[in-house]
């Protein structure tokens, strides 16, 4: 639901409500949480809509709708603290949000944590890629030494004001270093205090190892890259992975339904053949809270000459 609507209610809650909290609850149930990717407030309000429990801010999918630009390091610390607190500001769904590699080093990270705390975010990501980093289906990667990436996650411990703002440590080690020396990084990264450990990109034949060495709260990123197969979520779950990503799987979607209704745009002249097919007018506004505006146009008193109306 939008904070718009009941941030009165919210007032004095209980701690359950905040975002972090939630999160550290849903973590502790049997199973694994589903986190479909947004890129800005608009898909935050359709994961919510269709009653998923938590979303995931995409980096590649921000890079894209943001700069129009690959994934490549180029969003700054506060570009993309924005774009996660405009998602956060109209759900309270719990967001996890990706950091990069937390934009420097100990002390970038700690600024990180922070800024992304204010934002409304219940758990970040933390890569071990170098400045500047790529995204993790990318080829051509490179790391930090395990060592400078646990004192990132120590430095990231340290800075928490929410004790329970959730830390993933990431590891693109698979890539350039190996499966073996991922786990070692993985295990490392946990007891440096993270609470999520992300082998990003495993094959197949390397999930079942995961769990079973870590023993640990784990990631599974279902990137569209093809890298790490396209399973169920009860097959995910008999890895024993707690959070799945589907981190561009909304873009994408939408990327394909945009391309068609240009294509007929541009071949009929016309957008009358597909407007069936299309959200009216009123559940496009609907979608993006016309229903709790019209409700505090009338906890207000606006009169009803000036008040929204489809």
């Amino acid at each position: 639901m939008s904070r718009l609507a009941h941030n009165e209610e919210r007032k004095g809650a209980p701690l359950s409500t905040r975002p972090t909290a939630r999160l550290r609850e849903l973590l502790s149930r049997p199973g694994a949480v589903m986190a479909p990717g947004v890129v800005d407030p608009l898909y935050a309000r359709l994961v919510a809509k269709h009653g998923f429990e938590a979303m995931y801010m995409t980096g590649a999918g921000t890079s894209a709708t943001r700069l129009g630009m690959p994934d490549i390091g180029l969003l700054t610390l506060t570009e993309m603290v924005d774009n996660a607190a405009r998602i956060a500001s109209v759900s309270d769904l719990p967001l996890i949000a990706d950091a990069d590699n937390g934009f420097g080093g100990p002390f970038n990270v700690r600024r990180a944590v922070q800024e992304y705390e204010r934002a409304g975010v219940a758990a970040i990501h933390l890569e071990d890629q170098v400045l500047p980093k790529r995204c993790g289906h990318l080829a051509g990667k490179q790391l930090i030494s395990a060592p400078e990436m646990v004192a990132k996650i120590k430095a990231a411990t340290d800075a928490r004001r929410d004790a329970d703002f959730v830390l993933i440590a990431r590891t693109d080690a698979i890539a350039v270093e190996g499966f073996e020396r991922a786990l070692e990084r993985a295990e490392m990264y946990r007891e440096a205090g993270a609470d999520v450990l992300f082998v990003e990109a495993p094959g197949p034949h390397q999930l079942e190892a995961i769990n079973r060495r870590l023993n640990f709260p784990t990631l599974y990123n279902m990137a569209t890259s093809g890298k790490t197969p396209f399973l169920k979520r009860e097959e995910i779950e008999a890895y024993g992975f707690k959070i799945i990503l589907y981190p561009n799987w909304l873009l994408l979607s939408a990327i394909k339904a945009a391309e068609g209704a240009l294509e007929t745009l541009k071949r009929e002249g016309t957008i009358a053949s597909i407007a069936p097919d299309l959200p009216s007018f009123q559940e496009f506004f609907d979608l993006v809270g016309m229903q709790e505006v019209r409700a505090l146009e009338a906890r207000y008193g606006v009169p009803d000459a000036a008040r929204t109306d489809y």
